[in-house]
């Protein structure tokens, strides 16, 4: 059940990081530069980063629930 949580919670946290990404994009535009290697502080900073250690850690929960690994 703690795996359940865990991966409810990984899923909304990604959901919310799409969520401000699409935002930011539709308020501000892209520029490849900004998505890529961002300075720091900027919104993007880390983005893509934290997503993908995000993303990771939901994997990982996967295989957990069904006993395989990657």
């Amino acid at each position: 059940m703690a795996d359940e949580q865990k991966r409810r919670e990984l899923i909304q946290k990604l959901l919310e990081m799409q969520r401000k990404f699409i935002e930011y994009e539709h308020e501000h535009g892209l520029d490849p530069k900004d998505y890529y290697v961002p300075d720091e502080g900027h919104p993007l900073h880390n983005y893509r980063q934290e997503y993908m250690k995000t993303a990771m850690e939901l994997v990982d929960v996967a295989h957990e629930r069904v006993g395989s690994h990657r």
